[in-house]
């Protein structure tokens, strides 16, 4: 899955996924996304590339900023 900007990747995750983008949900990827040692990151990046999860990253930090308190 790539993503040509924010609104895309948001698209791509709620509705073409089905995922909803809940305030713990987004937290929570954010933390495993940061951790080098989890499994799912170590995976995630074996499939993807640092540079996608970085980006990923960042589209899951931002959505954090715009998700209600």
């Amino acid at each position: 899955m790539t993503f040509a900007s924010y609104e895309d990747w948001k698209h791509s995750i709620s509705v073409s996924c089905g995922i909803p983008l809940t305030l713990d949900d987004i937290e929570r990827r954010i933390r495993d996304l940061s951790d080098p040692g989890n499994s799912h990151t170590r995976k995630f990046i074996d499939h993807w590339g640092e540079e996608h999860r970085a980006q990923v990253l960042a589209c899951f930090e931002r959505a954090r900023q715009e998700s209600p308190a």
